[in-house]
């Protein structure tokens, strides 16, 4: 499924976060949103996954709005794993996953055979289905952000919206779940703060500043010395990966003056 935002803008209490955003995301591409702290990356994001609405704009999957559908149904397309996703309550891993499920149970929520088995599917597909009976409060947070993703999975949606899904997890673990959202072969639009791992895992970037897309392309294109140097305030050597010969970044400071 096709993800296209044609000038997207927000504004909160008078404030312009995001301005004329344009973004897109063919059908089965990881791409990949960076950007410095506060620069509008979650801002935009809450708006495909409609925690937010935006104040100009256009979120289209397929051609079709967004915000014109239903919440059952544009849920039944897109789900999102928010920055922060906690529970006050521990559920069971079985119960959080089969979360995922309410889009298409009907007005009295009971769950079918057919429910079961996509969430039993889900668990399999991220290596979690030993977890099933375990709380969900209990987990390290590489188990969390696969239950998670098993939850979106269950959903049987189109596109997956990720917002820094790699935050607090160790290298494996960061690892880990880039390959689980990789193998989805669902169209991904994630927020990434690992400019590393944005380079070897995305198929495209969109680079954010100050609310506006500044720059957009492959990987290898977009993470310039004089792009990083402006945007970030660094200064980025580039090496080929060992393995893949993607781009790698090192970074120093810019100099003095």
């Amino acid at each position: 499924m096709r993800v296209d935002i044609d000038g997207l803008g927000v504004e909160i209490a008078g404030a312009r976060l995001v301005r004329d955003v344009a973004l897109r995301a063919g059908s089965g591409q990881l791409v990949g949103l960076v950007g410095p702290n506060g620069s509008g990356k979650s801002t935009l994001l809450r708006c495909v996954y409609r925690a937010l609405r935006p104040a100009a704009g256009t979120v289209r999957l397929d051609g079709e709005d967004l915000w014109a559908m239903s919440p059952r149904e544009s849920a039944r397309r897109l789900a999102a794993l928010p920055q922060e996703s906690s529970s006050e309550f521990d559920f069971t891993v079985a119960e959080v996953v089969a979360m995922g499920r309410l889009p298409h149970q009907s007005g009295a929520g009971r769950t079918t055979a057919a429910d079961r088995e996509a969430c039993a599917a889900a668990l399999r597909r991220v290596a979690a289905d030993h977890l099933a009976g375990r709380g969900f409060l209990t987990l390290s947070g590489g188990e969390r952000q696969r239950v998670l993703i098993a939850r979106a999975l269950a959903q049987q949606p189109r596109v997956l919206v990720l917002d820094e899904p790699t935050n607090h997890l160790d290298i494996a673990q960061q690892l880990e779940v880039l390959a689980l959202v990789r193998d989805s072969r669902l169209t991904v639009l994630t927020a990434l703060h690992d400019l590393n791992l944005a380079a070897v895992h995305c198929d495209l970037l969109y680079v954010i500043a100050r609310g506006r897309i500044v720059a957009s392309g492959a990987p290898h294109d977009v993470l310039t010395p004089e792009l990083l140097a402006e945007v970030f305030g660094v200064r980025a050597h580039r090496v080929p990966h060992p393995e893949s010969g993607a781009v790698q970044l090192l970074f120093d400071r810019l100099p003095a003056g």
